[in-house]
């Protein structure tokens, strides 16, 4: 079996692999295009802060340590060390700087995963790539002379000091980052439509339970509950909260166009920005899959659970809630791993 990602959804899936009694190395391997472990939590912005405090955000096996540092919801960087010592931990071999070019069909029992450290022949193959490798952009009418940059390529506030900043994106990374740059910069914030907060007592953990109860309610054919969209989409975490206190958390209408010097609303009036920052989210990275041709017409890879309904011997994992109830998170890339591999 050839897992290909090394992040939380890939080692959640090795661990519960071994605990079958596979070996790591002999009877599955991890496949990783980075150099070092952590996942796209290595790639994030210093001060991005997990969505629920360390004990609802573990893989299995290991709680992940606590964080002390402040309100108990850790930074990336806790994460980074928490994910490398969790391959460690479970010695899980992952093979790193191998970078996966495509995946295709072999005789009747095997795919072929193709990669720059050659071929690899799998009875079975878990693609768990995730989504930050591939941001995403909207298109808008008009062009922009200014600096353009995604959430994938934020930093840090200081960055930004005395500039005009225009941050799009109604989610948490933009919440987030809006916090942040607030204090440095003049920024104005746009949204497809209101941003609805959470409560201040809702994290990651009610917002995994959620997720679960639609997920089950569409197995079992009654009414769609919601999940998560029936509470709001953005989490109240410290740095949020206090933006919220200082009253910038204001959010407008998109905007019709880009202009050189910044854009031009529908009414016709124009603003002019330094920089902006596209908080728009991210699409699965799925290009490694092409050659399978298993993509419908929404440009995912419909499933059963985990498992691609048009190429049995290939499960996804970590990509949304299409591939598992909160699958793109700590806490439910666990859960939805050991569903897979109790279903191969």
């Amino acid at each position: 079996m050839v897992v290909i990602g090394g992040g939380q959804a890939g080692l959640a899936t090795g661990f519960y692999l071994r605990r079958s009694g596979l070996n790591p190395g002999e009877d599955f391997v991890i496949l990783d295009a980075a150099a070092q472990p952590g996942g796209a939590w290595a790639q994030m912005w210093p001060t991005l802060r997990t969505f629920s405090p360390t004990q609802y955000s573990s893989l299995p096996g290991w709680m992940m340590p606590p964080w002390t540092g402040d309100g108990g919801y850790p930074l990336a960087a806790h994460v980074v060390d928490y994910l490398t010592h969790y391959e460690k931990r479970y010695e899980l071999d992952v093979r790193r700087s191998v970078s996966v070019g495509s995946v295709s069909r072999g005789d009747d029992k095997h795919l072929v995963v193709h990669t720059s450290d050659g071929d690899w022949l799998a009875e079975q193959v878990v693609s768990a790539t995730g989504t930050w490798s591939r941001p995403f952009v909207p298109t808008y009418p008009g062009s922009f002379a200014g600096r353009q940059l995604h959430t994938a390529d934020y930093r840090r506030p200081s960055d930004f000091i005395d500039q005009r900043v225009l941050i799009v994106g109604g989610g948490n990374s933009a919440a987030q980052i809006l916090a942040e740059i607030s204090l440095v910069a003049e920024t104005t914030w746009v949204t497809l439509r209101p941003p609805r907060f959470l409560p201040d007592d809702v994290d990651g953990r009610v917002l995994f339970e959620l997720a679960t109860r639609r997920h089950r309610a569409r197995q079992l054919g009654e009414p769609d509950t919601g999940g998560v969209a029936g509470l709001g989409d953005i989490v109240m975490v410290d740095s949020v909260r206090e933006a919220r206190d200082r009253d910038v958390l204001h959010a407008r209408e998109p905007f019709a166009r880009l202009v050189d010097h910044g854009v031009q609303w529908h009414d016709g009036a124009e603003s002019s920005f330094d920089t902006i920052i596209w908080c728009t989210g991210f699409r699965p990275q799925l290009s490694h899959l092409s050659t399978l041709g298993l993509r419908g017409p929404d440009g995912l890879i419909p499933t059963d659970g985990s498992r691609a309904i048009k190429e049995p011997r290939l499960q996804l994992i970590g990509y949304g809630d299409w591939t598992g109830p909160a699958s793109a998170t700590l806490i439910g890339a666990g859960r939805t791993a050991r569903d897979l591999v109790a279903n191969l």
